[in-house]
């Protein structure tokens, strides 16, 4: 086993926890609420799950991982910037640039595979 496969299985299931949390939790309600995205929170969640589900197919189907951790890059890149506008702290933005670079060195590696 490589390093991409566990680093794929863990960011996978991340999306599947953030984007179920994403779906349910009155936490997040509120974020998207400070944000004047609140009716985006529904289709970011399912997003989410589906590219975090995508990852863990693309293990198998090489197609689903390119195509899952490009969307949840530019997922996390739109993410980012809604941060930054939000003029929150680097610690409130860091996780979504990290998660987005984290696709995006998937998404290389994918066409290497």
């Amino acid at each position: 086993m490589n390093f991409l496969t566990p680093l794929i299985c863990t960011i996978g299931v991340t999306f599947l926890i953030y984007g179920g949390l994403c779906l349910s939790s009155l936490s997040m309600v509120e974020d998207f609420q400070r944000f004047g995205l609140e009716r985006l929170r529904m289709l970011t969640g399912l997003l989410e799950v589906l590219g975090g589900s995508g990852l863990l197919v693309g293990l198998k189907w090489p197609p689903a991982l390119s195509i899952s951790s490009a969307g949840l890059s530019l997922l996390m890149l739109i993410a980012f910037g809604v941060r930054l506008k939000m003029r929150d702290s680097i610690v409130q933005s860091l996780p979504s640039l990290a998660l987005m670079l984290v696709n995006a060195y998937i998404l290389v590696k994918s066409f290497q595979r």
